[in-house]
């Protein structure tokens, strides 16, 4: 563990104590700990690196600038300290000041921004044409980020053929969702409703509240915030959770009415594992505003992801989520939230009453999906005479689907149903998608059930390779080695399953493990 150089007695057990508090997920507590030590160590770079994050992560813009401008002195500034430098002048309308701190981009991982900032900073400076040329880069980020920031500022300095244009270009409608929103924002505040409700298509509750929404006059703020919210948006569901955070508290120093930038950050707050930040985070949007409808769905999303290791939040999520999915107005999304939540709770039978109701919705009638999980519950449920048409249906809605045809002619074939059809469609299903394990290995099962284990083996060690977690294939690899004469190895098999295994499968496994495959029934399990 680093520790702060020239550090007293005080501000040396702060420290300790803040990054003990993070290492126990007390992120609170190490928040407090670290204003502690920076308060009384005011110029040390060690402290002041985990005191920066913590402040973001919590929300405490005022330690984050202080502890930024620690880093900044002694030359160790993260590259999104520039970023909350120009949200600082964005929102107080500061073009000198914003073009001194894109300067710190210039040579930084985020530079692919620049563009971007530097077009809005010029129309707060009243340029004619504020938009970026053009790509200006051979880096792809930037392009995108340079063509989408010349959408915008073209609508916003009035020339709206050529930003729509643009749009166009890039997607029309189907352009990134947050793109669109600012590009809407933008033209309804220039009285041109009709053309911003069209960029935003579909029945989705924030949609149509989007649709209604006031317009914006462009600025500065609201700009580099989007831009922040843009960027936030794209790395909160990857392995960036750290630069999302900032990204989205810093789009909100920028522009503190941006609730899109709110879901986003509460997403990548969850995610990173501070779920009661999460949930302030959701709690501070308006609730008179156009995401006031997803802050519901978005508490569900946040307790349910908690719940994995919390009872208590796995049981509040679905009572949450159940009082969405019978709401009068309620649709096929809190029906399907609702299921899936019961379905992560192995209550599959009640779970099949929700995805019924998603089959039977005008919208989702002929979603191969739906009818896919419709029949997975009714089947984990035991009710395999109502799942199998459902699963029919499934694949009669996307024969060249593998994921669909995978279950029925996996679930067919377990069962001794049509066992050479069932074969020739997971070998359609791997045809598909040939590097998926769990279909490696249902056709390599397919293959052993039908008499032919010497064929199916490879494919069953491949399958175990590529997913060694997972019980099932393991133990469908052993169960094909002690059919071929392989004991040794069968056991072995059996013995990693048991590793990984629930314990519905702890005896069968342990029975296994002392005995082999003791019966023909056991053989065709």
């Amino acid at each position: 563990m680093a520790v702060p150089a020239r550090a007293d007695t005080g501000d040396l057990s702060a420290y300790l104590r803040g990054r003990a508090a993070e290492a126990a997920g007390r992120p609170a507590v190490a928040l407090d700990a670290y204003a502690t030590a920076l308060a009384a160590s005011p110029a040390n770079p060690v402290i002041a690196a985990p005191a920066y994050r913590a402040a973001l992560n919590h929300g405490d813009i005022a330690l984050a600038r202080r502890a930024a401008g620690v880093l900044q002195a002694a030359g160790v500034a993260p590259a999104d300290v520039a970023l909350l430098a120009i949200a600082d002048a964005a929102h107080a309308g500061d073009p000198r000041m914003a073009r001194l701190a894109v300067q710190r981009l210039q040579a930084g991982p985020l530079m692919a921004l620049t563009p971007a900032i530097e077009g809005w900073i010029a129309l707060t400076e009243g340029r004619a044409s504020p938009a970026p040329a053009g790509p200006v880069s051979d880096d792809a980020v930037a392009r995108r980020f340079t063509a989408e920031a010349r959408v915008q500022l073209l609508i916003a300095s009035g020339q709206v053929d050529a930003g729509l244009a643009g749009l166009d270009a890039l997607g029309g409608a189907r352009a990134p969702l947050d793109l669109r929103i600012a590009v809407a924002r933008l033209l309804a505040g220039q009285g041109r409703g009709e053309q911003a409700a069209a960029l935003l298509p579909g029945d989705a509750p924030m949609l149509a509240a989007l649709r209604k929404a006031p317009g914006v006059r462009p600025s500065m703020a609201f700009g580099i915030s989007r831009i922040f919210t843009r960027v936030a948006a794209d790395l909160a569901t990857g392995e960036t959770g750290t630069m999302a955070i900032a990204l989205g508290r810093i789009a909100l120093v920028a522009d503190p009415a941006n609730d899109r930038a709110r879901l986003i950050l509460a997403d990548a707050l969850s995610r990173s594992g501070a779920t009661d930040d999460a949930l302030s985070v959701l709690a501070a949007i308006d609730r008179s505003g156009p995401y006031a409808g997803a802050v519901a769905a978005a508490r569900v999303a946040v307790l349910a992801l908690a719940g994995r290791s919390d009872p208590v939040l796995a049981e509040t999520a679905l009572v949450e989520a159940r009082a969405l999915a019978d709401r009068a107005d309620a649709g096929p999304d809190d029906w399907q939230r609702y299921a899936d939540l019961l379905t992560a709770a192995a209550r599959p039978a009640e779970a099949a009453t929700w995805y019924a109701r998603v089959t039977k919705a005008p919208d989702t009638a002929d979603d191969w999906a739906a009818w896919l999980q419709y029949g997975g519950a009714l089947d984990e449920a035991g009710q395999w005479l109502r799942a199998e048409p459902a699963l029919v249906r499934a694949v009669a809605l996307a024969p060249a689907e593998p994921l669909a045809l995978n279950y029925l002619g996996y679930a067919r074939i377990v069962r001794g149903e049509d066992m050479a059809a069932s074969a020739r469609m997971l070998e359609r299903a791997r045809a598909l998608k040939p590097d998926d394990p769990s279909i490696i290995d249902s056709l390599g099962w397919a293959y052993h059930l039908t008499g032919d284990s010497a064929r199916a083996l490879p494919l069953l060690e491949r399958a175990a390779a590529a997913a060694p977690t997972n019980a099932e294939i393991a133990e469908h690899l052993g169960d094909a080695y002690w059919t071929l004469g392989r004991r040794y190895d069968a056991r072995y098999a059996w013995r990693a399953a048991a590793v990984v295994a629930d314990a519905t499968t702890d005896a069968r496994l342990a029975g296994k493990i002392a005995g082999g495959l003791a019966t023909a029934k056991e053989r065709s399990r």
